[in-house]
């Protein structure tokens, strides 16, 4: 009796994602000038990017609702105390705004330096750690008008005034020490050679929104303080 044998189906290898070019969903290997191989993925998946947006919606919800409690508040406080501001805060904006220039020239290079551009041979960190350090005084100038206002017997509990700049300013440099913790990430990341195009972007619209943010903050307690 004939007996019939089949053959067993092939198995293809696994294809690696990142070595084909136009595979993998768009990831693709990118060579510096320097010649050696960084693995730089161009796209998130789509809940990466939405989250940011999530983020600084809520963060301009919450914004939007400290604005209209100070507002009522004011009104309805015949004690409300109005002060200079400290000029410190000045200062502080210029900083903010310089960190956002540096920011930008930083990714710029990156993208540069990944795409193996000679020009750009030169490891491109150096203006993300500007950055990086610009945050930081900006922070720390946050926290010289704090004691500004002390100075000047002003607590956040002497007056509703007082305690709606302590309220904003803490608030607002509590969401730039959040961006600070995500250059680190993207630096860390940069040096080991696997940083993802879509989080360098991701961070620097973060920090944009912060600057944003801070020139409304600064007009609202300019305007009502």
């Amino acid at each position: 009796m004939a007996t019939t044998t089949h053959e067993p189906p092939k198995i293809e290898p696994p294809r690696d994602p990142v070595g084909q070019d136009g595979g993998g969903g768009g990831w693709r290997n990118l060579v510096p000038a320097d010649g050696t191989m960084r693995d730089v993925q161009q796209y998130s998946p789509p809940p990466a990017s939405l989250g940011v947006w999530v983020g600084m919606a809520a963060i301009t919800m919450s914004f939007a609702a400290f604005t209209s409690a100070l507002i009522v508040r004011q009104g309805a406080s015949p004690d409300w105390r109005h002060f200079t501001l400290p000029s410190i805060l000045y200062f502080d904006t210029l900083v903010l705004l310089a960190s956002s220039v540096t920011l930008e020239l930083g990714r710029r290079r990156v993208a540069a330096f990944m795409g193996g551009l000679r020009s750009q041979a030169a490891p491109p960190a150096k203006w993300l750690y500007i950055t990086l350090f610009l945050g930081l005084i900006f922070v720390a100038g946050q926290y010289v008008a704090w004691l500004q206002l002390k100075s000047q017997g002003l607590y956040l509990a002497t007056n509703p005034s007082s305690s709606f700049f302590y309220v904003l300013t803490a608030a607002h440099a509590l969401h730039v020490l959040g961006g600070l913790g995500g250059l680190v990430r993207v630096i860390r990341k940069l040096g080991k050679s696997v940083l993802r195009r879509s989080t360098l972007d991701a961070t620097s619209y973060y920090w944009h929104f912060m600057d944003v943010l801070w020139l409304y903050l600064l007009l609202l307690l300019w305007s009502k303080m």
